[in-house]
């Protein structure tokens, strides 16, 4: 069977596509041509509905078994298959697929400040044009009504910033040593030595890469009249193309956010302000990590 041997579980906007773009220069990793398949996400079809946008997204999901086995058909002799879902870190159930499909399978988890998670989070899908709502401290406090709705997991900035208990989840269905657990500002300040620990734990050769690209960077998008028009027919088309062949939506969509993206700046830092008011979101979820992990993990409670 062409399985992966290992996965890039999670966390979304912690540096998992840089990573992955990173690990497939090894000769000897496979990593997938999608880069995101999300096949463990559900046990069949995935779901048809959600928040804007999520129509879409479900429609790219590789959930037949023989199409996530071809991903890793090509794969060299000898190397080993990987792939990177997020939010397999996040998603219970997977983690139980998982273990019943590829139960020696190893794990890499890339963990990141959660407040600057659920920025980062935000402004994907602000810049998009998908975020209705104009700042994070708002849109987080809205995550209770889109999760009432069945809003994909990405519209959960906080629920997928709590490590703690995802890990506390992880740790009961797979035994400790194949999961690592890995900060996300190491693969920028320590690249080489992070990258070396990795293969280290995957059990290839080390010293074969030492960088890590820039990879999947969003900037801000300004709020305009013009941009705000923009947004809503972005989030307009969502419902209305949902049936549409993906391609086509792709050719609708491209100048609108061609248009949106003309006054894009860079990425706003969170003020201390908003800072002060997300924290209470994960002090609790960090300290359990910290526990779990005997880790410190105290400059995630503190300014920025």
């Amino acid at each position: 069977m062409a399985l992966p041997s290992f996965l890039v579980i999670g966390a979304p906007k912690a540096g998992t596509t840089a990573l992955h773009a990173a690990l497939a220069r090894h000769p000897d990793l496979f990593l997938s041509r999608v880069k995101e398949p999300k096949f463990f996400l559900t046990d069949g079809p995935p779901p048809t509905r959600g928040g804007p946008g999520d129509a879409q997204t479900y429609r790219e999901h590789v959930w037949r078994r023989e199409d996530y086995e071809a991903l890793f058909a090509n794969a060299p002799e000898g190397t080993l298959r990987g792939e990177s879902t997020p939010f397999y870190l996040h998603d219970r159930d997977a983690q139980l697929r998982i273990r019943a499909l590829i139960p020696d399978v190893k794990m890499i988890a890339l963990i990141r400040d959660p407040v600057e998670r659920a920025h980062s989070n935000w402004t994907h899908l602000w810049s998009a044009g998908l975020e209705p709502i104009d700042n994070v401290v708002d849109a987080c406090a809205a995550e209770p009504e889109r999760i009432a709705a069945d809003w994909a997991a990405f519209w959960r900035y906080v629920d997928l910033g709590k490590y703690g208990e995802q890990l506390q989840h992880l740790y009961k269905v797979f035994p400790r040593d194949q999961v690592l657990v890995l900060r996300y500002k190491r693969i920028h300040t320590e690249p080489a030595a992070t990258l070396d620990r990795i293969c280290e734990f995957l059990g290839v050769r080390t010293g074969m890469i030492d960088s890590i690209p820039r990879e999947n960077v969003t900037n801000h998008v300004a709020d305009s009249p013009s941009t705000r028009a923009l947004r809503q027919a972005l989030r307009a088309g969502t419902r209305i193309g949902r049936r549409m062949p993906l391609p086509v939506r792709r050719l609708a969509r491209g100048p609108l956010l061609a248009a949106l993206h003309r006054e894009r700046r860079p990425r706003q830092p969170l003020t201390w302000d908003d800072r002060r008011q997300l924290i209470p979101y994960f002090a609790d979820d960090i300290r359990l990590l910290e526990e779990i992990t005997g880790e410190d993990y105290s400059d995630w409670l503190r300014p920025r």
